[in-house]
């Protein structure tokens, strides 16, 4: 039976590596001349440093695009609150999403079943299943999962005929 996988992988090396060229890019901007600013990466989790909040949007843009350019979706971007650090710098911690939480992988399984499309939705930890019979059918529950315009971004992987 035909089948496919659903999961939220992000490519950690390639963050890392946005991250260093965010670093490199803050040593050289005009605008961050004299600056305290720091984008820093360890464990999934990017932890920026700022002198004010002007500086934080725009080190948010930096880092959002250097993501992109190296195919990294932004959406996997968790900003946390962020907290006030000596004078008037700022430190928020930003998370990466790996893997689909319970109440997503609910949603999406919910909708899946809601079409009535003779397919079956295994939840496997933070992944999930979908087989049928015939390829069509597979191939409409992939489309209906990107019409759902989830934050996260999905990956359509391990496809077996």
């Amino acid at each position: 039976m035909p089948s496919f996988d659903i999961v939220s992988k992000t490519d950690l090396n390639e963050v890392g590596n946005a991250v260093e060229n965010v670093t490199r890019e803050i040593k050289q901007r005009f605008d961050f001349k004299n600056s305290k600013s720091t984008v820093e990466y360890a464990d999934g989790i990017v932890t920026i440093n700022a002198d004010d909040d002007m500086k934080l949007r725009q080190l948010h843009e930096l880092l959002q695009g250097h993501l992109s350019r190296r195919k990294v979706d932004a959406g996997v971007l968790d900003y946390q609150e962020p907290e006030r650090a000596a004078g008037q710098s700022v430190r928020q911690r930003v998370l990466i999403k790996q893997g689909i939480n319970r109440d997503l992988a609910k949603k999406i399984v919910k909708e899946i079943k809601g079409t009535k499309t003779k397919v079956q939705v295994a939840v496997q930890g933070d992944e999930l299943r979908v087989t049928g019979k015939k390829r069509d059918h597979l191939q409409e529950i992939i489309q209906l999962v990107k019409d759902l315009g989830l934050e996260l971004p999905l990956q359509y992987v391990n496809f077996r005929d």
